[in-house]
Parts: C-alpha cells; sequence; structure tokens
C-alpha cells in the first residue's frame, strides 16, 4: 500500500457526495459511465447501473493524482482504478452479479475515505464463471494460489510476531520482509476486507483522527528506527491476530475474473506509486522484497487467466510475458542470497531502470480486463 493510499477499505460508508452529470445516448444506454474526478468533486455521470458487466471511464480534471473505486456493503471494493494523473483517463471494468446499493468514490492526492456517492446496481446477472469454463478455472486456480500465500503469510507472521514479543531484535529484522512477501503478493485480496488493511499495513502518515498506529509498518519503526516500545509486544499480537482473520475471511471469498485482471494491475500500481520511490518500507529499506512479491502476484493472477488471454488475444500474452521477463532482469541483478540489497543502496540510474520495465509492463497489463470481459 502507497504512503498516500490510506486503506482500499478502510473506511465507513459516508453520505453520498458524488453529482449527478448529465448522461450522454450511451451512458443513458448501458454503455461506459463517464466519471469526472476533480480535486474537490466526483461527478458520475449515470448513478445506476443493471447488474453484470459495467465500466467506468475516469478522467482526472483535476491537479492532484486521483483514484477511483466501487464498493459494496461494508466497504469491500469491488473494483478500483489508481494513479490516475492529472489529463490521464484510465477505465475500470467491473463484474457486479448482485442488485443493491453501492458506493463510487474519488480520491484525490489518493487518501483519506474519498468523495463518495450512491451507485444503484438493478437486477442480478449469472457470473461469467458460470458460462465459461476457463473463466471458472482461472479464477479456481487463482483461489488456490491466493490459499496457499495466506497459509504462509499466517506461519511467517507469527514467527516474526513472536522475535518481536521476545525483544529478539535481529530476528524480527530478518523475518519482517520474509512475512511480509505473502501479504504483498495478496495484496489486493487482503485489502478489499475494508477494516484489515488500514490495522495492517497503514504507514504513520497514513493514519487518520482517531486510529492508532499499528500493523507491520509500525512494528518496522520500531524496530530499526525508536527501538522496542511497551506496547510493541501487544502491537505484535493484535498484527497476528488481524492476520489470522484476513486468513479465515479469504477462504470463503468468492473472485471473479474480472477481479483477477484489475488485481494485477493494482499489484503493479503498488510498484509504480510507491516501492519505486522507496518510502513503503522507510525504516528498514526492505521495499525490493515488496517489489518482488508485487510482481509475483501479479504475475500468478495473469498466469490463471492465461488459457482465456492465450485464446483471446495472443499477441498480448506474447508481449506480457516479454515484459515480465524483463523486468525479472532487472530486478534480479540486486539480489542477494534469499533476499535483496537495501532500497537506499540503489543508484538513480537503478530506480530509473526499474521505473521504466514497469511502466512497460503496466501498459499491457492495464488490456487485460477487456480482453477478459470481451469488450
Amino acid at each position: 500500500m502507497t504512503s498516500t493510499r490510506v486503506v482500499l477499505t478502510g473506511a465507513l460508508a459516508l453520505v453520498a457526495l458524488a453529482a449527478c452529470g448529465t448522461a450522454t445516448p450511451q451512458e443513458s444506454s448501458g454503455g461506459a459511465i463517464a466519471v469526472a474526478a476533480t480535486d474537490s468533486g466526483c461527478e458520475v455521470a449515470r448513478t445506476s447501473a443493471d447488474a453484470g458487466t459495467i465500466t467506468f471511464e475516469v478522467t482526472n480534471k483535476g491537479n492532484r493524482v486521483t483514484e477511483f473505486y466501487l464498493y459494496a456493503e461494508g466497504d469491500r471494493i469491488m473494483g478500483e482504478v489508481e494513479n490516475v494523473t492529472p489529463g490521464l483517463t484510465r477505465r475500470l471494468i467491473v463484474e457486479v452479479n448482485e442488485s443493491g446499493k453501492y458506493q463510487t468514490a474519488c480520491k484525490p492526492g489518493m487518501q483519506g475515505k474519498g468523495i463518495r456517492g450512491a451507485f444503484t446496481v438493478n437486477g442480478d446477472a449469472k457470473k461469467a464463471t458460470d458460462a465459461d469454463s476457463q473463466l471458472a478455472e482461472a479464477t479456481a486456480s487463482y483461489k488456490q494460489y491466493v490459499n496457499s500465500q495466506v497459509v504462509a503469510l499466517v506461519d511467517k507472521t507469527k514467527e516474526f510476531t513472536s522475535a518481536v514479543k521476545a525483544g529478539d531484535v535481529e530476528k524480527a529484522k530478518s523475518l519482517y520482509p520474509v512475512a511480509r512477501i505473502y501479504w504483498e503478493r495478496i495484496e489486493p485480496v487482503a485489502e478489499s476486507f475494508g477494516d484489515i488493511d488500514p490495522k495492517t499495513d497503514s504507514r504513520e502518515d497514513d493514519v487518520e483522527a482517531g486510529q492508532q498506529f499499528t500493523g507491520f509498518h509500525r512494528l518496522e519503526k520500531d524496530l530499526w528506527a525508536q527501538g522496542l516500545q511497551p506496547d510493541s509486544g501487544t502491537i505484535a499480537d493484535q498484527l497476528q491476530s488481524d492476520i489470522e482473520d484476513l486468513a479465515s475471511r479469504a477462504k470463503t471469498v468468492e473472485l471473479t475474473p474480472l477481479q483477477l485482471a484489475n488485481g494485477a494491475k493494482e499489484l503493479l500500481d503498488e510498484v509504480a506509486t510507491g516501492k519505486i520511490t522507496g518510502e513503503e518500507d522507510r525504516y528498514s529499506h526492505t521495499d525490493l522484497w515488496d517489489f518482488r512479491s508485487n510482481v509475483d502476484g501479479s504475475q500468478a493472477a495473469i498466469n490463471a487467466l492465461r488459457p482465456v488471454i492465450q485464446e483471446r488475444n495472443p499477441g498480448l500474452l506474447t508481449t506480457l510475458d516479454d515484459r515480465f521477463a524483463a523486468v525479472d532482469t532487472v530486478l534480479e541483478k540486486y539480489r542477494v542470497g534469499d533476499g535483496f540489497r537495501l532500497y537506499t543502496e540503489l543508484t538513480q540510474d537503478d530506480i530509473k531502470q526499474m521505473s521504466e520495465a514497469v511502466d512497460a509492463l503496466g501498459e499491457p497489463i492495464s488490456q487485460v480486463a477487456e480482453v477478459v470481459s470481451g469488450k
């Protein structure tokens, strides 16, 4: 999670703030829904849609980088698009199968609870996986991947928190980036649970009034910057409890093919907007562990969708494979044993090479949702 992103799903439902614009004929007939995001507004051209595949075209008309989300009840993320820079238009395609009350949100500056608006989904629709065996197999495959990562996340976090509670600083430092590998690989799924992410992955400047600074980054600060504190053990216990809560919920989560596609892009955005700056792990400088894990998680989602992409757009799959290989080549230059060099040891040229490789991969990944949706 980037420092400017408080939580993908960490806010309580707010009063609708987004204004309705005048719908074009295309929008009225169920086409893409235009969203005009500014530094103080979030104008959604149409605030209802039929169940099924819903497309939003988000244009940033403000001066700050923004994000756009569609939330279900309890701030569960149905879809998101991040890193929408001023003047840019980006498309979010989501599958919503159940009627009900939802919320749209723009987040100027990529922070806070967002400018919320009511959004209604009418009727019900069959799941894409019901009619397409390839998509069903893709989601089942990725769910297995998520479950395996969650098991490792629980185990490695337990080792980390036990070292913190024992006061073994050096052991805890060595385990910190290892535990985070499994969180970072499945971050879009972890963040889909609105109350877990702010407690586990917020940085200190992400914390809003009334929210305590807890989780991985609080313990990171204790270990590298200020020394273990009287409540470090309590923070460690809470982190373990939150991770175990995530594991329990992940067993029953239902994923759509579009969530896989969007999640692959979200993970690349994590790298491009956060990890690449070195601010993700600002005390430990273990950012490259997170960088590697985000890329691994993105590739796992693409691999699950591989048969679908191969059938519908084989040229895109070739490009994706080439671009992932290019990112791997850059990253592996900085590997040391089972880990990586500290981010502070990299040169500006090193960072530039990584940034260019990630940007080159991000462009074809942004096309996967359209391939999956058939749009």
